[in-house]
């Protein structure tokens, strides 16, 4: 057992693991117990209210809190795939949820449950073998981030490199296709899905999408290749993969402390609008000139070092190459909307997949709408301020009224979908940070777009 400081380490007293199952037959157990518990809650709600003379319907005793509760614990449990599928569906399709249900899904973009220091072990030798501690001088079992695929701990190497080590929770991979099949039916046979929702594309994404993000191996060659891109660009720093202790499931890198974004709001406005400003600049370079997108907007993926003033790029599992194609088409689709070219916005909605052959006319100006909403802050002359902004209320409110029209529903390619995910992520982070930053000058600058 490696010390630390001349004790043994031992997992944070705050913090209470959870072995991961990590068999098929054992995870698909605790799903079918889920249901169960799902059904004698409602049981028991319905016989607590028809004792009270009322006749409550079958969505009020599904969706209550103990059912939201025991919904949210239970995937997060899991990990996985079944905790990434809640929060793909919290993301993507919130606006066409039940509250209840978004707020479920909304609690699994937190931290998940820790795996016990056994299992950490077990892993470690898997992947390292017996007596794999030689390579470390200090090692930490107290993992300083959970979450839906694996966890992170850092350990010092004999020649004194301080490293982050992620690791992947057993079985996720062999367990990601019937995980997302059994949590969708669960959600959908329970009723807290609607039955109009169309998710069969979504599904299929996401499993390519786990098996992508579940090989760090590839994490890792994406992690170098982005590095590479950025070598021009002094105020990002991306972490160097350790090859030596990288395997599928393992990631060895460079450790790189910073400082969470969301907390960043105490800071000067000058500094906070330079931090939203990097963030866009470097997302208008993924899509028009990189065309390698890092489609993940979890806050988590960045970190700020207040010193340097510089930003950390973290986790880049979720990387997606675009075809020129589809970046053409974005461009068309983005300087149509700065110019008020509905035209122009049209053709370019078609090229990317927007429209189905029998979509009405109102549906097409609605998602047109939508669009126009989305570039507001390119069009705006000047530093666009998202902190008094309600430009993502208004856009929610135009997807739910389109939601409604369930004749329209019609998913959209995915690599639309993880782009629009990653932009609307940067929105609500500037909001967050009260940024105000002149976009429409970043998207122009380098020829990205063009002038209206």
């Amino acid at each position: 057992m490696l010390r630390q400081n001349g004790n043994r380490v031992a997992a944070d007293p705050g913090v209470k693991p959870s072995a991961v199952p990590d068999g098929r037959w054992s995870r698909l157990i605790r799903l079918g117990s889920l249901a169960g518990g799902v059904a004698g809650n409602m049981l028991a709600e319905g016989a607590r209210q028809f004792a009270q003379g009322k006749r409550p319907k079958i969505q009020q005793l599904l969706l209550t809190p103990g059912n939201a509760r025991r919904v949210a614990d239970q995937l997060a449990q899991l990990r996985g795939a079944a905790m990434k599928l809640g929060q793909l569906l919290s993301m993507d399709a919130g606006e066409l949820l039940p509250p209840e249900l978004a707020e479920i899904l909304s609690r699994l973009r937190a931290d998940a449950t820790p795996m016990p220091m056994s299992q950490v072990v077990k892993a470690l030798e898997a992947n390292w073998g017996p007596g794999w501690d030689r390579h470390f001088e200090r090692f930490s079992f107290t993992p300083m981030a959970a979450a839906s695929i694996g966890q992170v701990h850092f350990g010092q190497r004999k020649d004194g490199r301080h490293i982050a080590v992620k690791i992947q929770y057993p079985g996720i991979r062999r367990s990601i296709d019937s995980d997302v099949d059994n949590v969708a039916s669960l959600l959908r046979l329970s009723g807290l899905l609607p039955k109009s929702l169309d998710i069969k594309p979504l599904l299929a994404e996401a499993k390519k999408q786990l098996h992508d993000e579940a090989d760090y191996r590839r994490e890792g060659a994406c992690m170098i290749q982005f590095a590479s891109l950025l070598t021009d660009a002094g105020d990002f720093v991306v972490p160097e993969m350790h090859a030596d202790l990288t395997t599928d499931t393992i990631l060895a890198m460079t450790r790189l402390d910073g400082v969470a974004l969301e907390t960043l709001s105490h800071l000067p406005q000058a500094e906070r609008d330079q931090i939203a400003g990097q963030l866009f600049r470097l997302l208008f370079r993924e899509i028009f000139e990189f065309r390698l997108i890092q489609t993940d907007p979890n806050f988590a993926n960045y970190r700020y070092a207040p010193e340097s003033k510089r930003l950390i790029l973290l986790d880049f599992g979720a990387t997606r190459a675009y075809s020129t194609a589809m970046i053409d088409s974005y461009r068309h689709l983005m300087n149509s909307a700065i110019a008020d070219d509905r035209v122009g916005m049209n053709t370019a909605a078609e090229a990317i997949g927007y429209f189905q052959h029998n979509i009405r006319e109102h549906q097409r100006q609605a998602v047109l709408d939508i669009f126009a909403l989305a570039c507001e802050p390119l069009r705006h002359v000047g530093a666009y301020d998202f902190g008094s902004s309600d430009l993502a209320t208004r856009i929610r409110d135009a997807g739910m009224v389109l939601g409604m029209d369930r004749d329209f529903w019609h998913t959209p390619p995915a690599d639309a979908l993880f782009l629009h995910r990653k932009l609307g992520g940067l929105y609500l982070l500037a909001a967050k940070l009260k940024a105000r930053v002149k976009l429409g000058d970043i998207a122009r600058s380098g020829g990205l777009i063009a002038c209206p």
